[in-house]
């Protein structure tokens, strides 16, 4: 058990540095598996899942975020006017997933995500860094937050497939855009673990978890994705733009597979 949370921390901390999103996406279906290894019911697994892959972010923000602001790739003033939606969404978010029919969730996020995989993909033109003057006033960008922070929660995500395209679409370079998604994964995982842990507080699922936060779990993975975060952010800075445009674009690709498949299994 212990080998597999490390690798599966490992791999999602590297993702997370390189590409701006949590890991959570990545790390929820094989969090599940281990889980339900060890013996949890069924019917909780997912939502342990979901909420320990999004407290994980907590740690692998912070390592990545360091990397990146050390490259001038985090633009704080527009971190700090998305992170109030955020918080909001994600507490609110962790509240609609302890109740939410998955199969109606992950056939949703099955085809956004394939959509905005296309549309990096397809993208051609080239975007000059720091043009934030085309993003919406503050009001506007703080209920993009919440969008991004309660779609982030209900998937255990740090939010990065949403933020990264949503910025690079308003003149953010690619780097910048990763660099701000890694900031906006601290609030996001932050307001969202208080709201998963909340949400499952009435609930005597196993023995270490309180909510639905499995704590041994997360004290692994973390400690693993901690290390590789940095790598990750640290490569970002080393491709060019259009190579890890294509990159995020098939790895949302591939989320979108898992989604389908989700779907499909709990019809």
């Amino acid at each position: 058990m212990i080998t597999g949370l490390l690798a599966i921390g490992a791999s999602a901390g590297f993702l997370a540095g390189l590409l701006g999103i949590g890991g959570g996406m990545i790390m929820v279906p094989f969090i599940k598996i281990v889980l339900q290894q060890v013996g949890m019911p069924t019917e909780f697994a997912l939502k342990v899942a979901i909420a320990t892959s999004l407290t994980t972010i907590l740690f692998t923000s912070f390592s990545s975020v360091r990397t990146h602001h050390n490259n001038g790739a985090v633009l704080w003033p527009v971190v700090l006017r998305l992170a109030p939606g955020i918080a909001i969404g994600a507490l609110l978010g962790a509240q609609i997933a302890a109740g939410l029919n998955t199969a109606f969730l992950a056939a949703f996020f099955s085809v956004f995500l394939a959509y905005t995989g296309y549309t990096m993909l397809r993208a051609k033109r080239k975007l000059e860094g720091g043009q934030v003057a085309q993003l919406p006033g503050s009001v506007a960008l703080a209920g993009m937050g919440a969008v991004i922070g309660g779609l982030a929660s209900l998937v255990g995500a740090g939010g990065g497939f949403l933020t990264v395209p949503y910025l690079e679409k308003r003149g953010i370079s690619m780097q910048q855009a990763v660099g701000c998604s890694a900031a906006c994964g601290f609030p996001i995982a932050a307001a969202g673990a208080i709201g998963y842990a909340w949400a499952g507080r009435h609930l005597d699922i196993a023995p270490g978890t309180i909510g639905f936060i499995y704590w041994p779990g997360l004290v692994v993975i973390a400690s693993a994705s901690i290390i590789t975060a940095h790598f990750g952010a640290v490569t970002a800075h080393r491709m060019p733009t259009a190579k890890l445009r294509r990159l995020f674009g098939w790895v949302l690709f591939v989320m979108a597979g898992y989604m389908l498949w989700t779907a499909w299994r709990s019809l």
